[in-house]
């Protein structure tokens, strides 16, 4: 083509689109396209019983757990436990070198022998004198020494057979017991070392059966069981072993079941959490101090709850709407109060929803308050879905 002709096609196409842009701006002002209802899938909301669970994550702890420390001085001598075993109340767990204290055990017997027998030699002193006073053979107050004497001995018999007991004491804690039935630790300190009286840390022992499980809640949380022990609705955790089940960090489901036993008088002003604690039984010792798991409380009795798809809650800045279908097919953002998350992935609706309406759960993006709808219920699209597909020819 030569210049000139396409300098003319040039011309032609531009004055064709000038002619065809003057025609649409030719149209009434607000005139647009008539565009059909969207469609979109709606649910009605579901009905039925519920029991709310609250969920927390926590640990397991020792009901007891004790710190063993000698309560005489001395060298360790044997230990008596294998390490990490199960040990019973009253198990020999270590030996400090009785000797010194068994040497301390014989000195006090024999200062406890001469005492008495000073005592009994008083007695006689004493029973002598009584006739030789009745008869002014004996003055009143030689009596009154040899009465004196006597007492002095029988003070002197009763400290000694206190300084026996104390060195038999001293010699019984040589012997270093389980005070209580758990799983023992480690020797920390072994045989030969020089142990102190009630500073050197020779092991731990802890308890195992029952188990604590600890966890906090929030302050929050705290309000709702408040509130809803004085409703009636469900009974403090301080007034009654409510319910609670734990999962482990290997299981998938919640498996192991307690009670609540404790929850603690304050919150805690720097993280604004409330303590509470389950216990456990853990016949099979499975579960150990330190411990991590899942807790859900038993939250609520069962009351008829609203629920619908968690996947149906949108956001709107600070309030939480869902879409509704009205009953003219228009689109209507409907703000709602919500309450916990339950099986299946659906939330309780505490208000603003009733069992009547429709929820619109899908293309959320499209819609806008009073648009036109073809609604179409979720659960025949859900039907539809499921079908096979019909077999194809060859």
């Amino acid at each position: 083509m030569s210049r000139l002709g396409f300098s003319l096609l040039r011309k032609f196409l531009l004055l064709n689109g000038l002619v065809l842009g003057l025609g649409a701006c030719s149209d009434e002002p607000g005139q647009t396209q008539a565009s059909g209802p969207i469609a979109v899938d709606v649910r009605q909301p579901t009905v039925k019983d519920v029991t709310v669970w609250d969920e927390y994550i926590g640990r397991f702890e020792a009901i007891d757990r004790v710190e063993i420390r000698p309560r005489v001085s001395g060298y360790l001598d044997i230990v008596h436990f294998e390490d990490g075993a199960f040990v019973n109340v009253g198990d020999k767990l270590f030996t400090i070198d009785p000797r010194l204290f068994q040497a301390e055990v014989d000195r006090a017997t024999a200062v406890l022998e001469r005492a008495q027998t000073g005592l009994r030699l008083a007695e006689t002193e004493l029973a002598r004198a009584e006739p030789l006073l009745q008869s002014k053979a004996l003055s009143q107050g030689d009596y009154d020494q040899r009465l004196q004497t006597k007492q002095a001995a029988e003070a002197d018999v009763a400290a000694a057979q206190a300084a026996l007991r104390l060195a038999e004491l001293n010699l019984e804690f040589t012997d270093v017991k389980a005070p209580i039935a758990g799983r023992i630790s480690s020797d920390f300190v072994n045989k030969g070392n020089l142990v102190t009286a009630d500073q050197t840390l020779l092991t731990t022992i802890v308890s195992l059966d029952p188990i604590h499980f600890v966890f906090t809640a929030s302050e929050q949380d705290y309000l709702s069981y408040s509130r809803l022990a004085r409703s009636g609705q469900r009974v403090s955790s301080r007034d009654k072993a409510n319910p609670v089940l734990i999962k482990l960090e290997d299981q998938d489901d919640f498996l192991i079941s307690g009670v609540m036993n404790f929850v603690d008088n304050a919150i805690d002003e720097s993280t604004g959490t409330i303590q509470g604690r389950a216990i456990v039984e853990n016949d099979d010792g499975l579960l150990v101090p330190g411990m991590f798991g899942d807790l859900r409380l038993y939250g609520r009795d069962p009351f008829e709850a609203i629920l619908i798809p968690d996947t149906a809650v949108q956001f709107d800045q600070s309030r939480q709407f869902v879409w509704v279908a009205t009953p003219d097919d228009t689109a209507e953002m409907r703000p709602i109060a919500l309450g916990r998350l339950v099986e299946d992935s659906m939330r309780i609706v505490e208000d603003g929803l009733g069992p009547e309406d429709r929820v619109i759960v899908s293309r959320f993006l499209a819609l806008r308050p009073g648009m036109a709808l073809a609604p179409q219920s979720d659960d025949f699209v859900e039907a539809q879905i499921s079908l096979p597909d019909e077999p194809q020819g060859d």
